[in-house]
C-alpha cells in the first residue's frame, strides 16, 4: 500500500500542479485581459475628451464669429439708417428747392409776359415843379426807379429768397 499511497500522492500532486499550472495561466490571462481593457477604455476616454475639446474650442470659435456678425450687423444698420436720415433730408430740400424754382419761374414769367407801364410824356421832375407842389417824397430813397416805370423793380427785392435758410433738418425724420 506505500506505493499505492505514494503513487496516488505523487498523482495528487500532479493533478494539483497540473491544475495550478492552468489556473496560473488563466489568472495571468485574466490580468493581461483586463490590463488591455483598461488600455483600451482609458484610451476612449481620451478620445472623447478630444473630441469634446474640440467641439469646446468649436463653440467657441462659432460664438466669436458670430459676435463679430452681429456687430458688423449693428454696424450696418445704423449706417443704413443714418444714410436713410439724409436721403429724407435731401428729398425734402430737393422738393423746397423745386417749389423755389417754380415760383422764381412764375414770376419771370409774369415779368416777361407783363406789357411794360406806359412811359410818361414829360420827365417826373417836370411834372412834379410844373404843378408847383415840390419834391414827392415816395420813401424810395434815391431810387428813382418808380418815378420812371410806375412801379418798383421786383428785382431789387429778389435778394430776400436767395436768403431763406432751407428748412429740412434731421429732426423732422424721426421714426
Amino acid at each position: 500500500m506505500a506505493t499505492s499511497s505514494g503513487n496516488s500522492i505523487s498523482t495528487a500532486q500532479i493533478q494539483h500542479s497540473a491544475g495550478s499550472e492552468e489556473v496560473g495561466v488563466m489568472d495571468q490571462r485574466k490580468r493581461k485581459r483586463m490590463q488591455s481593457n483598461r488600455e483600451s477604455a482609458r484610451r476612449s476616454r481620451m478620445r472623447k475628451q478630444k473630441h469634446l475639446d474640440d467641439l469646446t474650442a468649436q463653440v467657441n470659435q462659432i460664438r466669436k464669429e458670430n459676435h463679430q456678425i452681429m456687430t458688423s450687423i449693428g454696424v450696418t444698420n445704423q449706417q443704413y439708417l443714418n444714410v436713410e436720415a439724409e436721403s429724407c433730408i435731401l428729398r425734402a430740400q430737393m422738393c423746397e428747392l423745386k417749389q423755389r424754382l417754380q415760383s422764381l419761374n412764375q414770376i419771370i414769367h409774369c415779368i416777361n409776359t407783363t406789357p411794360p407801364p406806359p412811359q410818361p410824356l414829360a420827365p417826373a421832375s417836370t411834372i412834379a415843379t410844373s404843378f408847383d407842389i415840390g419834391v414827392f417824397d415816395y420813401g424810395f430813397g434815391d431810387d428813382d426807379d418808380f418815378l420812371q416805370t410806375g412801379f418798383i423793380n421786383p428785382w431789387n427785392n429778389m435778394g430776400y429768397i436767395n436768403q431763406q435758410p432751407i428748412m429740412a433738418s434731421a429732426d423732422m425724420f424721426q421714426h
